[in-house]
C-alpha cells in the first residue's frame, strides 16, 4: 500500500514536501535548509560531478551554488507513497520544474525517494535521493 501510517504524519509529510517545494520557487535559502534535519545526506546520482552531499551545512552551500543554474524556476512536487513506521518514513515523490536557461524555456521532471524522521514532533528530510525521468527544451 503506497500511503500508510497514521494520517496525521502523512499530512505533515505532504507539508514537508510542499515547503521544500515553495522554498526553492521562491529560491529561499533559509526556508529550504528548515527542511533538513542536521545529518541529512542528498544524492544526485545523475549528476556525477555532484553526487552525494552529507550533513545540513554542506547540502544547503551545495543547494544554493546549484539554484544559479536555475533562474526563475518553478519547482511542483507531489507525493507517490509515504509509508510511516513510528517516526521513521519512507516516501517516494515526483517533481515537475519549469525555468528558463540561455533563451530556452526547460522543462525537468523527476522522482525523489526519500527517508524522512520525525525529531521532536517535525518531520525532516534525513535523505534524498534524486533521479531524472524527462527532460524538455
Amino acid at each position: 500500500m503506497p500511503f500508510t501510517g497514521p494520517t496525521e504524519d502523512r499530512v505533515a509529510i505532504r507539508e514537508l514536501l510542499e515547503a521544500y517545494a515553495d522554498a526553492v520557487t521562491r529560491c529561499n535559502a533559509e526556508d529550504w535548509a528548515a527542511t533538513w534535519a542536521e545529518d541529512g545526506e542528498w544524492s544526485l546520482p545523475d549528476y556525477p560531478e555532484i553526487g552525494t552531499t552529507k550533513g545540513k551545512a554542506a547540502v544547503v552551500a551545495m543547494w544554493i551554488e546549484a539554484m544559479k543554474a536555475y533562474p526563475g524556476i518553478v519547482f511542483q512536487a507531489w507525493p507517490g507513497s509515504i509509508e510511516v513506521d513510528g517516526n521513521r518514513a519512507i516516501v517516494r515523490s515526483y517533481t515537475s520544474e519549469v525555468y528558463d536557461k540561455d533563451g530556452v524555456t526547460k522543462r525537468d521532471r523527476g522522482r525523489y525517494e526519500d527517508i524522512c524522521i520525525k525529531i521532536s514532533g517535525k518531520w525532516l528530510f534525513s535523505s534524498r535521493s534524486f533521479r531524472n525521468i524527462h527532460r524538455q527544451g
